[in-house]
C-alpha cells in the first residue's frame, strides 16, 4: 500500500519510436520547471484498490499489507476505515516509513517514481475466506511466496485470483508456476504478458493460450484502451472498452479497476460473460478522475451504466 502524490506538468514532452512503443517523458534538465498542481491519494495500490472496489461492489474485504509507523501510515489507516476495508490485517513497523511514490502526470498518462519500502514479512491468520486477491509485493518477498504457497496448500476450498505485480513478474514463471497453476483467474495486461512468458509473440490467442498453459482455470490479457481478452481453455472472448463519457483525465488505476472489478463479479456469483461486462465500466470511471480510487464505482451506479451500455457493449467468442 502506497501513496501516490500526482504532480501535473505543464510544461513537458513526449518524445517514443516510430513505432509509439517506447517513449520517454521530457523536462529541461538543470532548470525551475512550473507544474499545476499536485494531488495527494493515500491508500492505493493494486490490492489496496481492489480491496475498496470490492466494498464498493458490495463484498466484505480486509488488506493484508505493510506501513511505516509514519504520518502516511497513519493517514493509510484512516483512508481504508472510511471506506470499511477491514485494517485488522495492517501491520505497522516501527521506524519504517509508509511507500510513497511521485507520479509525473503530463495529458492523460503518467509515469510513476517508485520506492517499495522493505519489511519483514508476515503473514497473519486471516482464516479461510471465499476469496483471495494477490497481488503486488516486494523484491525480498520470496521466502512470503512460500508461506502463503503453503496457505494455499492446506486451504484448498479458498480461491485465488492471481494479479501478478512487477516483482513478482521478474521472479519468473517458474519460481511462481504454483501460484499460476492454483489461481482460479490470473490477469495482466498484453506486456506483461509477454514479460512472464519471456516471448514475443504478440497474437492475442496465442499468447492467451500460452498463459493458460501455465495453469490458471481463466486467464484475461487486457490491451488498455483496445479491450481485453479471456481464456477458459475452451472458450475465448473478447470485450470492448465502455465508451468514455468524455476524454480520460488520468489513467492511473484502470488496470487495477478492470482487474479487481472482473474478480469481484465472479466472487458475487456472475459469469465469466457478465464479468466481463462489468469490469471495463470501472475502469472507464476511474480514468474520469485522479488517481486510483476515487473514480470506482458502487454496484447501484455500476449497474445504472450497463443499463446505458450501447448495444454492441458486449464480449464476443473470439
Amino acid at each position: 500500500m502506497v501513496t501516490d502524490a500526482f504532480i501535473h506538468l505543464k510544461e513537458a514532452s513526449v518524445h517514443c519510436d516510430i513505432n509509439k512503443e517506447k517513449c520517454q517523458i521530457c523536462m529541461r534538465f538543470g532548470d525551475k520547471i512550473p507544474y499545476d498542481e499536485v494531488y495527494v491519494v493515500p491508500a492505493v495500490g493494486n490490492s489496496a484498490n481492489a480491496s475498496v472496489a470490492a466494498v464498493r461492489l458490495g463484498l466484505k474485504s480486509a488488506l493484508v499489507t505493510n506501513i511505516g509507523d509514519d504520518f502516511h501510515g497513519s493517514e493509510c489507516i484512516e483512508v481504508l476505515k472510511k471506506e470499511n476495508v477491514g485494517t485488522e490485517f495492517v501491520k505497522k513497523h516501527a521506524g519504517k516509513k509508509t511507500s510513497y511514490h511521485y507520479v509525473l502526470w503530463f495529458d492523460d498518462d503518467r509515469t510513476i517514481l517508485i520506492k517499495h519500502q522493505e519489511y519483514e514479512y508476515s503473514f497473519p491468520d486471516i482464516g479461510k475466506p471465499k476469496w483471495i486477491y494477490l497481488s503486488s509485493l516486494g523484491a525480498t518477498s520470496l521466502s512470503f511466496h512460500g508461506i502463503l504457497q503453503k496457505y494455499f496448500m492446506q486451504n484448498p476450498e479458498v480461491k485465488l485470483a492471481f494479479q501478478p505485480g512487477t516483482y513478482q513478474i521478474k521472479l519468473g514463471k517458474d519460481e511462481m508456476q504454483f501460484f499460476y497453476k492454483r489461481a482460479e483467474v490470473v490477469i495482466c495486461n498484453t506486456d506483461e504478458a509477454q514479460r512472464i512468458l519471456e516471448t514475443g509473440v504478440e497474437d492475442i490467442k496465442k499468447l492467451l493460450k500460452m498463459m493458460h498453459d501455465l495453469g490458471g482455470k481463466i486467464v484475461v490479457i487486457t490491451d488498455g484502451p483496445k479491450g481485453a481478452y479471456a481464456f477458459t481453455g475452451s472458450e475465448a472472448f473478447f470485450m470492448p472498452p465502455y465508451p468514455d463519457p468524455k476524454p480520460p483525465l488520468e489513467r492511473t488505476g484502470a488496470g487495477d479497476a478492470f482487474s479487481s472489478t472482473f474478480v469481484i463479479a465472479l466472487c458475487s456469483g456472475l459469469s465469466i460473460e457478465d464479468a466481463l461486462r462489468w469490469a471495463p465500466v470501472n475502469s472507464m470511471s476511474v480514468v474520469q478522475e485522479v488517481g486510483a480510487r476515487a473514480g470506482l464505482l458502487t454496484r447501484e451506479k455500476l449497474e445504472e451504466y450497463l443499463k446505458d451500455a450501447p448495444e454492441d457493449y458486449k464480449p464476443v467468442k473470439i
